[in-house]
């Protein structure tokens, strides 16, 4: 099997950003990659699908963009959680867990 096809995770791109966010303020291609890893290459956020999810957030009020210069002195855009991004992510966890349950009791066997 190659990895999940992304119109099956797509309504949790934004849980899996803030869930990192939660963690420490990051930029993109360092959530990219930290995806990618946490799923064992199962999922692999395209561009495009990433940065629409930043701007979709920042208009909901969800993340904050800050520039920053790293370590390397390159200036990147850093992200970090609002408080109504905690609010949001804890609701789409609450809906994930709901959503498993009744995706379970259809199960592949």
């Amino acid at each position: 099997m190659e990895g999940i096809s992304s119109d099956v995770i797509r309504g949790y791109t934004d849980t899996m950003i803030l869930s990192l966010l939660l963690e420490k303020d990051s930029y993109g291609y360092e959530i990219s990659k930290d995806i990618k890893t946490r799923t064992e290459e199962k999922y692999v956020i395209k561009e495009t699908t990433l940065y629409s999810a930043f701007t979709r957030m920042e208009g909901n009020g969800y993340v904050r963009s800050f520039p920053k210069v790293a370590d390397n002195g390159k200036r990147r855009t850093y992200y970090s959680i609002t408080d109504a991004g905690r609010i949001y992510y804890n609701e789409k966890c609450d809906e994930w867990q709901l959503t498993k349950e009744v995706v379970d009791h259809f199960a592949c066997r």
